[in-house]
């Protein structure tokens, strides 16, 4: 299948070049040309089928053409080692646990299906490869990714150790927590931390100038494992289809409703290329912290975006997501059709703490600050009738400090985040200037 790209001014890409690229030649984000519906039969019968078995289906429409059927088989069963069980939080609202990879957090799945992916490619010496390693050092493949938390945990872990790759992680300094700090800056090996002077903003900035640069290019195979990339945000559609068989299994389907913390917008947009597909969710809510750029854009059909703030849920203090572009191509910009599937919600810091300490108080269910968001997206606006699942994102001991604070707990730190905790940190510290970064690869 080929990728166009969302400002239709790039050449038409190869699913290798849209991986191993990233960002298309006129700065847009790669788009499948088309998205194939799954049939009916599949959803009559999704409730019988294993996470593994559904996310196989799912990859084969969007990678099938270019992965022969073992290697897809086993990238996707490789990357799926795990669960992500439906929990009943309170009245018609469950939860999608979305935390039992590797490093507790949702991105785990992109993360490592984009490893074992660029990986397949790598090994295959595709096309693309072939006729853009010439010029360089080497044939390695230097990925870039810029982090408000969570993603540069997911990426690095998901990458390490992973011959012919070398990841190199931009985050803000001083606002993500400890322990998603610890997880991608004590590995070392093919894993360097960056820790930029600034907030994310800036970091995705410097990602998107460096693919931009001509010399760096010249000079090294570059691509990005953030949401941008079509191999990480695509995968995550994984998580719906499982949510809705887990609910069908219930018998809870009818009328589903999903809520997704959103701060890239790469989740919730594989979540609306599911719905194209035919995935029987009624609507989506994209819920926001007090960066309610998407949410005003829902109430004025006008997208403004402004510098992030930072708040208490940090994964989602984007100020310019990523993925609006790729949601307003996928509607060919239609408001109201956007405003038809999704509505929005946003809370601000303090709404966040009564709302985990409410949940907790109520239910016992121990809410992450991202998590807290899509619980009352749901509360406030489930209509008669409706069932909704929200996304719990992350485990809410990666923000131990934040949750224990609020909920005057003490929450179990569990023995995989504790191991990142022993390490020791190795990061490189820099300003926000793109020539300084420059000069650092250039020097790599």
């Amino acid at each position: 299948m080929n990728y166009y790209s969302t400002n239709d001014k790039a050449p038409i890409a190869t699913l290798e070049k849209a991986v191993i690229k990233g960002l298309a030649e006129d700065k847009g984000l790669y788009m499948p040309e088309r998205i194939k519906p799954l049939p009916k039969e599949f959803f009559e019968h999704i409730e019988k089928m294993s996470f593994q078995e559904i996310a196989y289906k799912v990859a084969e429409c969007f990678f099938g053409e270019d992965v022969d059927c073992e290697s897809l088989k086993n990238i996707v069963y490789d990357t799926l080692k795990f669960d992500c069980p439906v929990e009943k939080v309170a009245e018609n609202i469950y939860t999608l646990e979305l935390f039992h990879g590797p490093t507790l957090a949702f991105k785990d799945v992109g993360a490592r299906f984009m490893a074992r992916l660029l990986q397949y490619f790598l090994k295959k010496g595709g096309e693309y490869i072939r006729s853009n390693g010439a010029e360089r050092k080497n044939n390695e493949v230097n990925v870039l990714v810029a982090t408000s938390g969570d993603t540069g945990s997911a990426v690095a872990n998901g990458f390490l150790g992973v011959e012919g790759i070398h990841v190199y992680v931009l985050y803000p300094k001083g606002k993500v927590s400890p322990i998603q700090e610890c997880q991608f800056t004590t590995l070392g090996k093919n894993i360097t931390a960056i820790e930029i002077d600034g907030v994310f903003d800036d970091c995705q900035a410097l990602v998107k100038s460096a693919f931009m640069d001509e010399e760096l290019n010249k000079n090294m195979m570059l691509t990005s494992a953030n949401s941008i990339n079509v191999a990480r945000f695509l995968p995550q559609a994984f998580y719906y289809f499982n949510a809705y068989a887990r609910m069908k299994e219930r018998g809870l389907a009818e009328k589903l409703v999903m809520c997704v913390p959103s701060g890239n917008f790469g989740n919730i947009c594989s979540a609306l290329f599911g719905k194209r597909m035919g995935l029987p969710v009624k609507r989506f809510i994209a819920a926001n912290n007090a960066n309610d750029i998407f949410f005003n854009y829902l109430q004025t059909g006008e997208y403004h975006p402004k510098a992030s703030v930072q708040t208490i849920a940090n994964a989602m203090d984007v100020g310019d997501p990523s993925n609006f572009a790729r949601i307003y191509n996928l509607y060919k910009g239609n408001h109201k059709a956007i405003c038809n599937d999704i509505s929005g919600a946003t809370y601000k810091d303090q709404e966040i703490r009564n709302i985990m300490q409410e949940c907790y108080s109520n239910t016992g269910y121990v809410l992450d600050p991202h998590g807290a968001c899509g619980y009352q997206a749901l509360k406030d606006g489930l209509k008669e009738g409706e069932m909704g699942v929200f996304c719990e994102t992350a485990h809410p001991a990666k923000f131990k400090s934040t949750v224990d604070e609020i909920l005057s707990s003490d929450i179990e730190i569990p023995a995989r985040l504790q191991e990142f905790m022993k390490g020791e940190k190795k990061s490189v510290e820099m300003g926000k200037d793109f020539e300084s970064f420059k000069a650092f690869l250039l020097s790599e």
